[in-house]
């Protein structure tokens, strides 16, 4: 552990790695922190790189040493990724082998057909690109961000086998594959000889596709999972319970999967009686959406987003409560309609 910081401007807490607790990757020898920071959203150039900075210093106080990116998060695309690279150079660099930062390619990213899919091409072009906006050597984990039912899939697993040999990645993924598409990617990397680590999928209360074959999958082979959107973009928090406001990630007009149309008023009234279930627990919404993800056996880590540093302070605060009784679960699932 560092103890003399070169860097003046940010000393990392001493006592950062006493309260986060950090699993096991399915059956690899890599552990992540039960609680990730995602940039997916507030670290593009559109955001203020202050708060971006802050939220990334005090993550990684509070024991959050992996931090999700992709190559087009933003907005702009790819902007995420140079937020973050200034956040490395300024003050995370005497901590690099203490952390584990991940980036993806699959979707939309530049002009062209070679700025989108699961090519070769594509995928080892963008990975080359994120390591040098992030300034980094190496990415811990590189991911497949989506399957391209128009490039065979050896051709995608072959790109991220190389990824891994190559040096630009230690670990391979996957994220938002089906079931049967996983279990062909883990069998494809398996012959490869560079294992799938893990997946990354969505997951949350009003969310539960990975609960229809995917973790019995994970589970099976031993692939680790980090799911992503475990507050259903800030909808499973007290920010919507009187309408939507003039700040949250509904209002903004930039925004795609969370709008003021897709928040209906029974999705509200669910909202409410899951608050009224987490104040009986002693917990924030928040907090027991992040103890709800958690408490699936086939998830190793849940990565949060945050646009201020109390957002991930309080999602932190939900290790503190992690279990579930039986009647509670049962609740959630009839107000969920389960």
């Amino acid at each position: 552990m560092i103890k003399n910081d070169p860097n003046p401007e940010y000393l990392a807490a001493s006592n950062r790695y006493e309260n986060m607790s950090y699993r096991r990757c399915g059956k690899s020898g890599l552990k992540l922190p039960a609680l990730s920071l995602g940039l997916w959203q507030n670290f593009g150039a559109v955001d203020s790189p202050q708060i971006a900075q802050n939220m990334l210093h005090r993550a990684f106080d509070l024991g959050i040493n992996h931090f999700d990116l992709a190559n087009n998060y933003g907005p702009p695309f790819g902007s995420a990724e140079s937020t973050f690279g200034r956040v490395m150079a300024k003050s995370f660099k005497p901590y690099r082998d203490e952390m584990l930062i991940s980036s993806k390619a699959g979707y939309d990213m530049w002009a062209g057909p070679y700025g989108i899919g699961g090519s070769r091409k594509y995928l080892i072009a963008s990975c080359d690109q994120s390591l040098k906006r992030t300034g980094l050597d190496y990415f811990d984990v590189f991911y497949s961000h989506c399957y391209d039912p128009n490039t065979p899939l050896e051709e995608t697993m072959q790109a991220l086998d190389y990824i891994v040999r190559s040096g630009r990645a230690l670990y391979a993924g996957v994220s938002s594959y089906s079931p049967v598409h996983t279990k062909q990617a883990i069998r494809i990397l398996q012959d490869l000889g560079t294992p799938m680590l893990i997946h990354q999928p969505s997951y949350n209360m009003f969310d539960r596709w990975i609960e229809d074959g995917l973790t019995d999958v994970l589970l099976e082979e031993g692939v680790g999972s980090i799911v992503f959107s475990p507050l259903a973009q800030g909808f499973l928090t007290n920010k919507y319970l009187k309408g939507v406001p003039k700040d949250s990630r509904a209002s903004r007009s930039e925004q795609i999967y969370l709008t003021e149309d897709n928040i209906s008023q029974e999705k509200v009234a669910k909202v409410i009686q899951l608050n009224a279930l987490a104040e009986q627990r002693g917990q924030s919404l928040a907090q027991m959406a992040v103890a709800w993800v958690l408490n699936n056996q086939a998830v190793t880590s849940a990565i949060i987003g945050a646009s201020k540093v109390s957002q991930i302070e309080d999602c932190v605060a939900a290790l503190n409560n992690l279990e579930f009784n039986q009647q509670e679960l049962i609740h959630i699932d009839n107000i969920l309609g389960k």
